[in-house]
């Protein structure tokens, strides 16, 4: 049975839904902003985090409020079909990706309802169990580029994995330094970015250091060219793919069929394409790493609880959200990796509060 269909039928009871602003500062210069939405029937409530990444956008839907027309009994296939017709954007998005990213929180919201008001977990509904989740932590190096902070925060959790952004300022010192942690796993070139502030053209030179610098690495999202194609093609195997990937037709358009991909739900927007997705990966032997988005409420658990049961020992992109938050300085006493799992008794809800 197709992983959509176990849960497509579910019965889904809205009766009213609230908005909750969440804030976190994370840098001098950077304030991430994010909207919870509680949808709320039947003596239950469901979540899901919207993280549309401008503030703009973000601050809009929190002043127009909860006028969408969202009240009814539905089956949750039934309530996607609703959201389809819906404008989701009071003054429409900063950019198109956006419309995926907030869709993906109302339909979190109600599959965790529809699963709450059924007595089921995800995992039960899904029939999977939930296993303990690997997990990297993400970084971009600050400018001018040095090793910090990945040894530092190496000193503190010695466990840690790592998930690294490339630039064009790296040199072969920096990557033999950060090389010989023998601590990353992935190395993100954002050469599938257009229009964003992590942007990073094909640079060939750049591709081939990284490349031979982190030979067991994960090379995710390049810009294939002319130039970066031929020094890419001794390492096809290790490239992947997270940007462009929102649906089964964008796998199956890429250059050439992938080892693996990184799946960010909040990419997909509807829980349909994302399932289903995973079901095409799991029939042509694709494997499956999950990322996020800067999470700073229950949009972090849920990527964590789809970890768990579809690819829990992968180099997860979904660290604790404290991580990201206090990324130069993180706490003592964060759990390492890998996460227990943690999946509620009912619902689509991982952890704590």
């Amino acid at each position: 049975m197709a992983t959509y269909d176990r849960v497509r039928d579910l019965p889904l009871e809205i009766e009213s839904y609230r908005l909750e602003p969440l804030e976190a500062r994370a840098s001098h210069d950077f304030t991430r902003l994010t909207t919870v939405i509680h949808l709320e029937g039947g003596g239950h409530g469901g979540v899901g985090e919207d993280v549309t990444y401008s503030g703009e956008d973000q601050q809009a839907l929190q002043a127009e409020g909860p006028t969408l027309p969202l009240a009814g009994t539905f089956t949750l296939d039934d309530f996607s079909a609703l959201l389809d017709g819906l404008e989701l954007f009071p003054s429409g998005p900063g950019m198109p990706a956006f419309r995926d990213y907030r869709r993906w929180a109302y339909e979190s919201a109600a599959l965790d309802l529809a699963l709450r008001q059924a007595g089921l977990s995800l995992a039960e509904a899904v029939g999977r169990e939930a296993q303990p989740v690997t997990f990297v932590v993400s970084l971009r190096i600050e400018q001018p580029p040095k090793p910090d902070p990945v040894p530092l925060l190496l000193e503190r959790y010695p466990s840690l994995r790592f998930k690294l952004d490339p630039t064009s300022e790296w040199d072969d010192e920096l990557v033999a330094t950060l090389a010989a942690t023998g601590a990353v796993d992935t190395v993100d070139l954002k050469g599938a970015y257009k229009g964003t502030p992590v942007d990073q053209a094909g640079d060939p030179g750049l591709y081939r250091m990284v490349a031979e610098g982190f030979p067991s690495a994960w090379i995710e999202d390049p810009d294939l060219n002319d130039g970066t194609g031929p020094v890419l093609e001794p390492h096809r195997d290790r490239v992947t793919w997270d940007a462009p990937i929102h649906s089964v037709a964008d796998v199956e358009s890429l250059p050439f069929s992938p080892k693996t991909l990184n799946f960010k739900p909040s990419r997909f927007g509807t829980i349909r394409r994302l399932f289903d997705a995973y079901d095409h990966c799991a029939e042509h032997g694709i494997a499956i790493y999950g990322g996020g988005q800067w999470e700073l409420g229950p949009g972090r658990g849920h990527i964590q609880y789809l970890a768990s049961v579809f690819h829990p020992s992968t180099p997860n992109d979904v660290a604790p959200a404290a991580f990201n938050i206090h990324r130069l300085d993180p706490p003592p006493g964060l759990p390492t990796s890998p996460l227990p799992p943690q999946p509620s008794p009912t619902g689509f809800r991982w952890g704590g509060p």
